[in-house]
């Protein structure tokens, strides 16, 4: 088992910064994700670790050793990636045995390594076949055996679920949680799904233009986001993002609608974040802001209003029993202990 630690570390490719200047702890054991969009930096950084590219600056170390000049076959690393990248010609055995066989294990020890690999994921049964005979869920267990049976230091996992069916990734998400749990190995998981983020990370590095936005657990990042990015990137449906002013101790939108008190002073531009959890749905007229519905969306455990306020939209979440039209109106009001109010220039959180 080990650390992963990485220092001042950057990756440039001429006058583009993929990654810029970053430092990371990542413990004994823990189950860190990468979490951005597109470009972030999130891969570079997991290939980098692996050894898949040079840093231009900065350190990377595994436990107690820097492996910047190391070969990826002698970091002790393992991969599991979104492309299954099995063998088709090999059964399932072999496909998992490869990786030993490369190394140089005896025989004698290969089978039973293997079949603990197996059973670890539940695919005892399927070791004759060939890949072709098995669903994308089963195929990517063999190449989480396969990356298993090499006991490494660290696991590397770049956006593994992401060719699979809505609710398969349910269900691989449970095992790989309950995996990385029993395996007790330090993982770092690169995704831009920030739900498979939530569900499985010991904590989260929110990453934007190469970048670390915030890094923390996953209660801490939604429920304490550090600036605008992360508030609009964490959460299903984003934080709701106003614009507005603070006057007399109130949020009052760019339309004129007073809204919450706040405790901030007067400022003439703020974002107020609130997310639609947090905004409470009643019929018009009860208490609240009276507002008009663009879009009303029956999820099944929930309803989703879309609303026009001012000249803005928001969404609120509803009980899953509402059931109203286009053009009806509601009633909105917010939760005056989850509002969040940030800069509109630099994008930082206003902290009372």
């Amino acid at each position: 088992m080990a650390e992963v630690s990485l220092k001042n570390l950057t990756k440039r490719w001429g006058d583009f910064i993929g990654v810029d200047n970053q430092s990371l702890e990542i413990h004994d054991r823990e189950f860190l994700v990468l979490l951005g969009p597109s470009g972030c930096g999130k891969t570079t950084t997991m290939r980098m670790i692996a050894g898949l590219e040079d840093p231009t600056d900065g350190e990377i170390w595994i436990g107690d050793r820097m492996v910047n000049d190391d070969l990826p076959k002698d970091r002790d690393v393992a991969m599991v990636f979104q492309n299954y990248g099995l063998y088709p010609h090999m059964t399932i055995f072999d496909n998992i045995a490869y990786p030993l066989r490369v190394r140089g294990t005896p025989k004698s020890e290969i089978e039973p390594r293997v079949k603990k690999a197996a059973e670890q994921v539940e695919l005892t049964e399927f070791l004759h076949r060939k890949p072709k005979a098995l669903s994308g869920g089963q195929r990517q267990r063999v190449a989480l055996a396969r990356a298993i049976v090499r006991t490494p230091k660290v696991f590397l996992m770049d956006e593994p679920l992401s060719n699979l069916d809505a609710k398969l990734r349910v269900t691989m998400r449970a095992e790989l949680k309950h995996l990385s749990r029993a395996l007790k190995i330090t993982t770092i998981y690169v995704t831009h799904d920030q739900i498979e983020a939530m569900t499985l990370a010991d904590r989260v590095a929110v990453m934007k233009n190469g970048i670390i936005q915030q890094l923390g657990t996953p209660d801490e990042i939604y429920n304490d986001p550090a600036n605008l990015f992360v508030a609009g990137f964490i959460g299903s449906p984003a934080m709701n993002l106003i614009n507005g002013s603070v006057q007399d101790g109130h949020f009052v939108t760019t339309g004129g609608t007073k809204l919450v008190p706040v405790s901030a002073p007067d400022r003439p531009d703020v974002v107020l974040g609130v997310r639609a959890d947090d905004m409470r749905v009643s019929e018009e007229g009860q208490g609240g802001i009276d507002v008009r519905i663009y879009a009303f969306e029956n999820t099944g455990e929930a309803t989703l209003l879309t609303v026009q306020w001012g000249k803005q939209r928001v969404i609120a979440k509803g009980d899953r029993h509402l059931r109203k039209d286009q053009d009806d109106m509601v009633s909105i009001t917010l939760d005056p202990d989850h509002l969040y109010l940030f800069d509109p220039e630099t994008g930082n959180r206003i902290k009372s």
